[in-house]
């Protein structure tokens, strides 16, 4: 009687300890994601993508890489897979028909895709530096209205000659500048 008392605690002990193994596991991993997003500390880029970050800003050095970087967090999080609910796809969050032209091979492996971050990442500067000639006439700030131009697109950004009133938009671009000054590599 005693032994099965005994097998009857330790089983009870083992399922305890499987249990918080598991919520420290889970608590780990949120706390992993919320320093990727920026909502813990400074924003983390994740070790696999911090040379493609820095050498994908090399292609608009008028955009530092601490704003890439912020940006791809504010994005996707640094999820590859990720995908809004209006459309946005891949960790830049590109819409498909904007990634249709902006899209880029940048690891030359044939392939234009918007769900491999090495040409995400490279395409999200290149299109930095083109939003930024885009709305070189637009007043205002010109980092602010190129991430406006990111987010909510350059016909916005100039029809409210500057960052359009959505907050959204409003929102997004504060945060990309903010989170650029905490960058954690």
């Amino acid at each position: 009687m005693a032994l099965v008392q005994a097998s009857h605690r330790l089983r009870s002990l083992t399922v305890i300890l499987i249990v918080v193994i598991g919520l420290i596991a889970a608590v780990t991993l949120a706390i992993d994601s919320a320093k990727n997003y920026g909502l813990i500390g400074p924003v983390q880029v994740p070790g696999q993508y911090r040379a493609l970050v820095l050498s994908s800003a090399e292609r608009c050095p008028a955009i530092p890489a601490e704003v890439l970087a912020a940006q791809l967090a504010a994005e996707s999080s640094w999820d590859p897979l990720a995908q809004s609910g209006a459309g946005a796809q891949g960790i830049a969050q590109f819409m498909p028909a904007v990634w249709d032209q902006a899209g880029i091979d940048a690891n030359g492996d044939g392939k234009i895709s918007i769900w491999d971050p090495e040409d995400a990442i490279p395409s999200a500067a290149v299109f930095n530096c083109y939003n930024r000639k885009l709305v070189k006439t637009v007043s205002g700030n010109r980092l602010k209205n190129t991430l406006a131009a990111y987010n909510a697109g350059y016909g916005a950004v100039r029809r409210y000659d500057g960052v359009p009133p959505y907050p959204e938009t409003q929102n997004y671009v504060q945060r990309v500048i903010q989170d650029a000054k905490n960058i954690s590599w």
